[in-house]
Parts: structure tokens; sequence; C-alpha cells
């Protein structure tokens, strides 16, 4: 009888192309992930890889075991989901994925106040990297900035959130200096996989031609607040920043639209839906924030 945990780890090596790529998706090292492609060899009688110079390819004997891994783990998932749909324990663990921006600057305390008035529910905040994904059960809910509502995933179910908008900042005293005629040149701040906007040359102050890159929201705004330059950011952080302005001239543009994302049966479970009904009011109490409308500015 084939184990299903051989075929997690041969579907991760698959997907992988290397048993490095595995060990590191699944959490474990690299001899656990050799022993259950071992086992699933011997239990089907032909090998599953062909080892390269380059990393692990599948022989055709694989090639065929794929289509029928990857039915079991979709009957897995699907079980999964209807046994967590039906448990209405506000006692277990919910996991959020969602943007570091999101976490730090806007949410945190609300996701306090909701750990305050459910201290049995265990939750984990995914806010480091990429987005965990809905579908393979890496996180129960997801709150996304969705450009198009056409490119949700037919499969998720989502409740609709505030338009977040976002400008263009600098620092109160880098601005101040510039009004006054300092001679520093004012950069562009921008993190490097995103590069400037075609809106952002907009604005009374002229950057010059240097940018200034960098890899990280966090380190973006640091940046903006010791002067260098200026930089496009959410509304939700610069405005709410008391060292940060926002550039004369310059205009909001749309991010997209706040969504609270659930899969499957997922969302029928008591946790998720008091979280979500719990997030979406705040998210609507902080609509205002969100869209450039709080505050006045310089």
């Amino acid at each position: 009888m084939i184990d299903w945990d051989d075929v997690r780890y041969f579907l991760a090596v698959a997907r992988g192309g290397s048993v490095r790529a595995a060990a590191e998706r699944l959490g474990v090292n690299h001899s656990t992930v050799l022993r259950h492609i071992t086992q699933l060899d011997e239990r089907l009688g032909v090998h599953m890889f062909e080892k390269l110079p380059s990393g692990y390819r599948l022989t055709a004997a694989g090639e065929e075991v794929l289509e029928f891994a990857e039915q079991m783990e979709a009957s897995s998932r699907l079980l999964e989901a209807r046994v967590l749909g039906r448990d209405q324990s506000v006692r277990g663990r919910l996991r959020v994925t969602l943007a570091p921006p999101l976490v730090s600057h806007l949410l945190m305390p609300d996701f306090a106040d909701f750990a305050r008035l459910h201290p049995d529910i265990e939750m984990d905040i995914l806010s480091s990297g990429e987005l965990a994904n809905l579908t393979n059960r890496e996180a129960d809910v997801a709150i996304r900035v969705v450009y198009d509502r056409k490119t949700l995933p037919l499969n998720l179910h989502g409740l609709k959130g505030p338009e977040v908008f976002g400008g263009v900042y600098m620092s109160r005293d880098r601005l101040a200096a510039w009004r006054d005629g300092a001679p520093d040149p004012v950069r562009w701040i921008v993190i490097s996989k995103h590069g400037i906007p075609d809106w952002a040359s907009e604005g009374e102050v002229r950057t010059t031609g240097v940018p200034f890159r960098i890899t990280d929201a966090e380190a973006q705004i640091v940046a903006v607040r010791q002067g260098i330059g200026m930089t496009t950011l959410p509304c939700f952080v610069g405005d709410a920043d008391p060292l940060l302005v926002r550039v004369p001239g310059t205009d909001l543009h749309a991010y997209g639209t706040l969504w609270l994302l659930t899969q499957g049966d997922t969302r029928k479970t008591k946790r998720v839906r008091l979280f979500t009904e719990f997030v979406s009011r705040r998210l609507a109490a902080h609509g205002p924030l969100l869209a450039g409308l709080s505050v006045s500015h310089d």
C-alpha cells in the first residue's frame, strides 16, 4: 500500500527539481526526503527520478505516477477542507497571510484586539516573503490588495474591503531644505523589483536621474525619513508617519482593493468566520486612511 507521506515528498521533489528544494519547502533535512523517495521506489518497483548534475528529472514511470499523485493530493485537500468546515470550535490554529506593511503599519493593533477577545485561538501571522497559498492550505485567510477583481481565483471566497491609494512622500525636513534652496540632489527611492512608476515624475520637486535602490518596504520608509529623497508609499503608511509629507503637486493613485479571502469549506469554521467578520469591520473603519482622506497635508 502506498504511503501518502511518500507521495507528498515525491511531489515536492518533482515540483522543486531537487532534493534540497523539496527539503526546504517541507522543512525537513535532505536525508528525510531521500528516504521517502526510496520507499516509494521500492513499493512501486521502479525509479521515480533520474539524478542529473542539474537536479532530479522524472523518469517515464515518474511522469505516470505524477498524474495520480496530484489526484491524491487534490482528494486529500478536499477531505481536509470538508472536515475543517465542520470545525466550529473557537480553540485552535488560525493562519493569516498578508504583505508585511499591512501588518506593521495598519492591522497589528486589530490583530492584538482579536487575540485578546479570543485567547484560545492560536494565531500565525504569515507576513514574510511570498504570500502563502490558500489553495494549497498554507493559510486559512489571505488579506490582499487586488488590482482587478477578475484576477481572483474562482475557488476563493472573498469579502471586499476598502480601496487602497498611494502617494509620493518625502521627509518634512527634506522638503523644507529643498524650499530653502539646499543644493543636495533629491533622489528617487525605489524598491528594486518594482522600479519607478510612470506617474512618479509628477509634482513640484524634481529629482536626479540617479535612483537610490533598496530591497524591502521597511528600508524604503527608513530611507525616505533620512531625507535621501522621495518615494511612493501607501497612504496608510505615509499619512500616518509624522516625519513624512506628501510632495506638493502630486496626486494620489489607486493601488487596488483590499479583499479578505478564504478557500472552500475552510471559511465555514468558526475561527475563520469570527476573524473575517472582525477584520472586515476594522478595515471599513480604516477606509479614510487607506484612501488618503484622513489627514490634511502641507
